[in-house]
């Protein structure tokens, strides 16, 4: 204990650290504490470096998180760390941090040894990394005060196009990979900068530049603000030409609205719903947006059914549509949520929802057999399973945290994808209290994640990647049940510990 106190004092550790030996202890620790940091250190001396700067750490979040060190090289402390599985001798260093959430494991840390990030991951432990800690974003500039803001824009010759952001805000998170890019094209003709102003501090600066959302792109030229950027569907390359001709939003065109005169759909209002389905017992109403890009691509089969079936001598029903935007009364009434939704009234009735009907085929086939939709078949992702579903915003942060992921990179429709599921996640099961290893799987169907999965070299479907602490290794080309995954998983883990018992015996 005095040798403890002695190096407690050598390094000036602060007394906010809590020195744990007894496993007991450490159990009511975990158990008092929602939010506990802990550094694993194989012997007294070999955590001088974190314990130095966790001082620091644990004096900037007291009150929110709890830091606490555990010196595995001494008797008590032995034993604790052979209970809990850790072995910061087999870490360079011989340190290893881990973080523990509502009193158990939650993940180990990995973001930078610095005391900004570690303030931030212990603020929130479950959120995004700091922007400016990944590598790729190095082109772009990073504020962090107002003071560095206006010293940027007094000093800068060039234009700048600062993205004021939130960390939690999907669209910046969808948008930094792209903005990152563009940041990193022509170097030296413009400035491209972030700013999180997600902080209350930050609310004067907020209301200066109309941040009314998150991101706000905000064009500066010497030093004065003058339009926004608001393409976020955009590439890099479209940040990239439009900043060779800045040019303030264009006003938005018109939506053109449905040709009544040319369609034989029925156009309906509030006021005349209710007396059209009197006179009509069976109807099958669209309720659409005129902006909304499925609506306008189903309008043509809509048109077409409608054609057909409002004009038969013997129709089975009628073919009618409301736009939600002037029409909101009867809108809200049926809880109208997205667009297109497709009702199917008999009687007045609202008797079936139907998402599966977009073609002409389709609708005229259903309204002469108006039957109840099929159950939607549950995404992989809403089903409970121990895999990890990534996407572009979170792909890399994830698996940089992993000594070993097992990927699969897959496609909804995929028959062989959905033969390797259920195999896949039952390997997943059996790993799922191991914390270096992750089964992950990214549907390469959605937005962005096509980009991921083109950058990652997936050409097919299934493709299964390796990575080590983010790192490609190899693709896995061995079986596809869960005899190969669970296989594949146990020779890498028999390989670290062979490695390990290497490394012990060469000491």
């Amino acid at each position: 204990m005095k040798k403890a106190g002695l190096l407690l004092e050598a390094v000036k550790v602060s007394p906010l650290i809590e020195k744990v030996s007894d496993h007991k202890d450490f159990k009511k620790l975990l158990r008092t504490r929602t939010n506990v940091l802990v550094l694993y250190t194989n012997t007294a001396s070999s955590g001088d470096s974190h314990l130095k700067l966790l001082s620091d750490v644990a004096q900037a979040v007291k009150g929110q998180g709890t830091i606490a060190w555990v010196n595995c090289g001494d008797p008590e402390g032995r034993k604790l760390c052979k209970k809990v599985k850790v072995d910061p001798g087999s870490r360079r260093g011989g340190a290893e941090l881990l973080h523990y959430k509502d009193g158990t494991f939650h993940t180990e840390y990995n973001r930078p040894a610095t005391f900004k990030s570690m303030v931030a991951f212990l603020k929130d432990p479950s959120g995004p990394s700091l922007w400016e800690e990944n590598p790729e974003a190095k082109d772009v500039v990073h504020i962090e005060t107002e003071k560095d803001f206006r010293k940027l824009l007094k000093r800068e010759e060039r234009p700048v196009l600062l993205m004021f952001y939130a960390p939690w805000c999907g669209v910046c998170k969808r948008m930094q990979p792209i903005f990152q890019q563009a940041a990193t094209g022509p170097r030296g003709k413009y400035v491209l900068a972030g700013m999180n102003v997600h902080p209350a501090e930050f609310d004067g600066l907020k209301q200066e530049f109309n941040v009314k959302g998150y991101p706000t792109f905000c064009y500066f030229e010497k030093g004065k603000f003058l339009h926004h950027y608001e393409n976020y569907g955009g590439t890099a390359e479209d940040i990239a030409d439009w900043m060779k001709s800045p040019r303030p939003p264009q006003p938005k065109t018109p939506e053109v609205p449905w040709p009544e005169t040319d369609s034989q759909v029925f156009h309906l209002t509030d006021e005349g719903f209710d007396s059209f389905l009197e006179e009509h017992p069976a109807a099958l109403v669209m309720f659409y947006a005129p902006w909304c890009g499925h609506c306008k691509k189903m309008k043509p089969e809509y048109d077409e059914a409608a054609r057909v079936l409002n004009r038969a001598s013997d129709s089975p029903g009628v073919v009618a549509a409301v736009d939600s935007t002037l029409q909101k009364a009867v809108s809200e009434r049926f809880k109208i949520s997205g667009f297109p939704t497709v009702k199917y009234f008999e009687r007045g009735e609202d008797k079936y929802t139907l998402p599966h009907l977009r073609s002409k085929d389709k609708i005229i086939e259903f309204m002469h057999n108006p039957e109840a939709p099929p159950p939607p078949e549950r995404s992989w992702e809403d089903q409970p399973s121990s895999v990890s579903h990534l996407g572009l915003e979170d792909f890399r942060e994830a698996l940089k945290k992993k000594k070993h992921a097992l990927v699969m990179f897959y496609a909804p429709w995929c028959p062989h994808c959905k033969n390797a599921v259920p195999h896949f996640s039952t390997a997943a099961e059996v790993f799922r209290d191991d914390r270096k290893i992750v089964y992950a799987a990214v549907d390469c169907t959605r937005g962005q994640n096509q980009e991921l999965c083109k950058q990652e070299g997936v050409e097919g479907y299934p493709t299964f990647n390796h990575y080590n602490y983010g790192k490609f290794v190899e693709k896995y080309n061995g079986d596809r049940g869960e005899t190969g995954f669970i296989g594949f998983m146990r020779s890498l883990r028999g390989r670290d510990q062979e490695k390990v018992v290497k490394r012990k015996e060469e000491l």
